[in-house]
């Protein structure tokens, strides 16, 4: 590697980064919530489970019994629940061929301000408002006699955290017994990189997290256990079909270097360097009458890129939006009873910015190994979606995939039948010996990762000018790793080859373990359906193998012609998945798959072990292997919670900026008003959304609510003042479809009052705008 020299601007810029680095571990050593709850848990009248009991119930064996009750801390004080409170289950039809199916959907947004939004690890992407709302859909299967069932959740999230799921199956496990368990409940994030972080556990992602918030993760998780119980509560006989087909025009491969490290005669088999096959579920009463539908595609939802402030579901969540909307008439977003469902699959190396990556200084291509350009170097090698800014481009790859599953929903003919099976392990993913072959074997690793990982992707750069591609360590930042992290052991290097350790992650245990060991390996059959639980982000060459893998494994034991689902970001997160060849290229796939080069392999031969329990009807003789931790004690947040003030002379919500008084359709209204910090809304929620559009109905002399905060068409940002003070601005983007009419906006939040030595209060205020006029011309 040659020799690089730096300039004034660089080595000052690098001696602050240092100094900040050392100071920023040095607190993160000291911040830690001693009673296991965090910012804000005493005000937030929510609980979280921080305490177990020894014998876990359905967390340590499949199908096992109930705990006796569980341990719940609000603030310091701890409050045992009782033990009787499982739900009854409802009556269940029998005697008819289909499945007993219901459907769920709920809230799961949490914060919409003060938090950092998950995907990209860009410092200063904070939440400042929100595009849509985001949910989590639920989805239960029960064979006709209710012996087996099985739940899937598709959830507006960047991924599915370790500690979101254990609590989420507590939580199951208190209402409902052992019905649902770790074995038959699978939770899929959809990969926003729009959605609040902060519910994690390991170190990293608190980091990256900016601290943990436990807020948002108790929003979320009753969110998510929501959706499961309106699920329960609607099951009715119906009948699953299932469709297959391409979706053309929404995605390109992000590292089409890597991919051609694959073999060649392994390339030749596929017609292009991304799957672009999507699997849809649909589901009906036995009517026919709809009831949801359940689609897989692989494609990452980085429509909206890292200069995007506002919370929203992205492109998989617009075609949600759109289906939703489409047969959920008359409702608004959001509500109905018809839940459709868009899931990850293996999205890896899969972008929706499809005009690729170029140079932003010059417009030239950087599709290179290095993704870099000439002038500027990697910060300047960006991929561009479709539309004419990231609004318009989430809006088109969303309709594009929406288009294809309506399609195939309607198309749909094969039914699905035969019996449900699960099988589930918990594994230690560093210490997983591959048989390669009869007489070679290989190693996982602990957790590591590259250089190219700091680098980012063509979808959201990195800010320090490292290149994707990189194979070599850098002297420098060796030295710096090793001044604030210790050095990283001959051990983990050797084995990571030739993966060069920015960060040896699986040998940082300060305060807690930096990534997990213990991970989640998962199947779910349905008749000649398979659905694998992957916990990361496969490549598309990898989810390829894999399939034909486990396909390959239940054949060998009778399950002939099985159709295996991936679904990516699931229980628990380990970043990315790439195959061995793909690995020596050390782009950031492969620089962020932390277990190392025999990680696939890993993963296929372990999977292997519960398709052939699931075919040989011997899933009880699997052990539920190492328990992971759940922990009581984290980082918690920097941004304080202080008192919300409006300006002298007005109080919350007066309107600071007014409406026109006529638009047409087409422009955008807009208003302005005195605010208070949205996050108050995720402890205090009084009021299920920031906003409405409202449109005044003559004949009934009415207002009748068209849009709120879940619309495409509305935008909520929140500019932060100073001393507690803060705006809102509220936009409504007037589609064509907009009925000529009187309208208003209306604003509706909380503040947070701090009298004098007195606990803080959230109240509730809103109001509205003065009324305004929408033409057609």
């Amino acid at each position: 590697m040659a020799k690089r020299t730096f300039s004034m601007l660089e080595t000052f810029l690098i001696f602050l980064l240092v100094m900040m680095t050392a100071i920023t571990v040095a607190l993160l050593s000291l911040l830690f919530i001693t009673s296991g709850t965090t910012e804000n848990n005493k005000d937030s009248g929510y609980s979280t489970t921080q305490s177990r009991q020894a014998t876990q119930g359905p967390l340590a064996t499949q199908g096992s019994t109930a705990a006796q009750g569980s341990t719940l801390t609000q603030g310091p004080i701890a409050t045992q629940v009782s033990p009787g409170t499982s739900t009854p289950e409802p009556p269940l039809f029998q005697n008819f061929s289909g499945y007993n199916i219901g459907v769920g959907r709920a809230d799961c947004t949490g914060q919409v301000a003060d938090i950092t939004l998950m995907g990209y690890g860009k410092t200063g992407q904070h939440a400042r408002g929100i595009l849509t709302r985001l949910y989590s859909r639920a989805f239960i299967v029960a064979e006709p006699d209710g012996s087996n069932r099985m739940v899937f959740v598709s959830i507006d999230i960047g991924m599915v955290s370790q500690r979101l799921r254990l609590e989420v199956l507590n939580r199951l496990r208190i209402k409902y017994g052992s019905l649902y368990r770790r074995d038959n409940v699978i939770l899929s994030g959809t990969h926003t990189h729009s959605g609040p972080a902060g519910y994690f556990q390991y170190t990293l992602f608190l980091i990256a997290s900016e601290g943990y918030s436990n807020r948002t993760f108790e929003y979320m998780v009753t969110g998510i256990v929501k959706s499961i119980e309106i699920a329960h509560t609607n099951m009715k006989p119906g009948k699953i079909f299932i469709n297959k087909g391409n979706v053309d025009g929404a995605q390109i491969n992000r590292s089409p270097y890597s991919y051609l490290q694959n073999p060649q005669s392994e390339r030749a088999r596929y017609s292009s360097n991304t799957d672009k096959e999507m699997i849809i579920l649909k589901m009906v009463d036995l009517n026919g009458d709809d009831l949801g539908h359940i689609s897989w595609f692989a494609i990452h939802p980085v429509s909206m890129n890292n200069s995007n402030h506002l919370v929203n579901s992205d492109n998989m969540g617009y075609a949600s939006y759109l289906f939703e909307q489409e047969k959920n008439k008359g409702y608004l977003p959001g509500e109905g009873p018809y839940v459709a469902a868009f899931a990850s699959s293996n999205l890896g190396d899969v972008s929706p910015n499809i005009l690729g990556p170029h140079c932003v200084n010059t417009g030239e291509s950087c599709d290179n190994a290095n993704s870099s350009c000439p002038i500027g170097g990697p910060d300047k090698c960006i991929a561009m979606g479709p539309g004419r800014d990231m609004f318009d481009s989430t809006q088109i790859i969303g309709r594009i995939i929406y288009q294809r599953a309506k399609e195939l929903y309607a198309s749909a003919s094969q039914e699905v039948t035969g019996s449900l099976a699960s099988a589930h392990q918990w594994v230690n993913m560093t210490d997983v010996t591959i048989w390669l072959n009869s007489t070679h074997v290989a190693k996982t690793c602990k957790p590591a990762l590259g250089y190219s990982f700091a680098a980012g992707t063509i979808d959201g750069v990195g800010g320090l000018n490292f290149s994707q591609g990189t194979v070599e360590g850098n002297p420098f930042w060796d030295t710096i790793r090793d001044q604030i992290l210790g050095n990283p052991s001959e051990e983990i290097k050797e084995c990571h080859k030739p993966k060069p350790i920015l960060f040896h992650t699986g040998e940082l245990s300060i305060p807690h373990p930096w990534h997990p060991d213990i991970v989640d390996i998962q199947i779910i059959t349905l008749g000649s359906l398979a659905i694998t639980a992957i916990p990361g982000e496969f490549t598309t060459m990898s989810g390829r193998r894999f399939r034909e893998a486990v396909q390959a494994e239940f054949a060998s034991y009778g399950m002939q012609n099985m159709t295996v689902v991936t679904s990516g970001l699931c229980n628990v997160y380990t970043h990315y998945i790439t195959t061995y060849e793909e690995y020596q290229a050390q782009r950031y796939e492969a620089a962020s798959t932390i277990y190392g080069p025999h990680t696939l392999s890993a993963y296929i031969q372990l999977f292997r072990v519960l398709a052939k329990a699931i075919a040989t009807d011997s899933v009880a003789n699997l052990s539920s292997g190492p328990e992971p931790p759940f922990f009581k004690q984290l980082i918690t947040t920097l941004i304080p919670n202080i008192a919300d003030r409006a300006p002298k002379g007005k109080t919350f919500g007066d309107v600071l900026q007014p409406v026109e008084p006529k638009y047409r359709v087409g422009e955008v209204a807009e208003v302005t008003f005195v605010g208070a910090n949205p996050k108050n809304s995720a402890e205090n929620r009084t009021h299920q959304t920031f906003l409405t559009v409202e449109k005044y109905e003559a004949t009934s002399a009415t207002w009748q609510v068209v849009h709120n905060d879940a619309s495409w068409e509305t935008r909520f940002y929140w500019h932060k003042g100073s001393l507690g003070q803060s705006d809102a601005t509220i936009q409504w983007y007037i589609p064509d479809t907009a009925q000529p009419g009187i309208y208003r906006i209306r604003y509706f939040g909380h503040y947070r009052k701090q009298d004098f030595l007195k606990p803080a209060v959230i109240l509730s205020f809103e109001s509205t705008s003065s009324t305004f006029e929408v033409v057609t011309t």
